[in-house]
């Protein structure tokens, strides 16, 4: 058994987070096989996963916490530190959408924000990041906004996704730009 404790604040799982991961053990051969939807349902609650919620989760599912941390740190969805924005936007920056002016579209978010990629408004309404193919070339460029696909998206489209979210423009003198990034 692990007993492993890492805050004296209480839980981090709530009841209700237990009871939908217990829901998915009929569903899987073993426990460990949980991970994962475990992970998923904590992020949909807390939109991220701290390191008390893996302690919690490894209890569990009657694993060591190195083991839901290991898969935790493979997948770059989940974000651990703070919680990610409610709402994450991916902007696809592979051949396709590059060649096609993500990039741009990418770094006219950021001035705009006045953020880098990987980070989240200060309102917490948005999380910005880079993303990797979403395999919607022939939409290029494209960004994954929630479940959502933007495609054929450009600085006026980009714009209006940010409107919509009512994310405000940034008033930072100094905005980011994806070249500064680069140096």
């Amino acid at each position: 058994m692990n007993t492993t404790t890492i805050s004296t604040d209480g839980p981090v799982l709530t009841p209700a987070m237990v009871e939908q991961i217990k829901a998915f053990f009929p569903r899987y051969p073993s426990r460990q096989a949980v991970t994962l939807p475990a992970l998923h349902v904590v992020n949909e609650h807390l939109r991220h996963v701290p390191l008390q919620a893996v302690v919690e989760i490894a209890e569990l599912l009657e694993l060591a916490p190195a083991q839901v941390q290991d898969t935790l740190s493979f997948y770059g969805f989940f974000k651990q530190d703070a919680p990610h924005g409610e709402t994450r936007a991916w902007v696809c920056r592979s051949v396709s959408c590059a060649i096609r002016g993500g990039e741009a579209v990418l770094d006219h978010m950021c001035q705009r924000l006045g953020i880098h990629p990987g980070d989240t408004t200060d309102d917490g309404k948005l999380t910005l990041e880079f993303g990797e193919c979403l395999g919607a070339c022939e939409f290029a460029p494209c960004m994954l906004a929630g479940d959502d696909l933007v495609k054929n998206l450009d600085e006026l489209s980009a714009d209006k996704f940010l409107d919509t979210l009512g994310v405000a423009p940034s008033s930072k003198k100094n905005k980011p730009s994806l070249t500064d990034e680069k140096k």
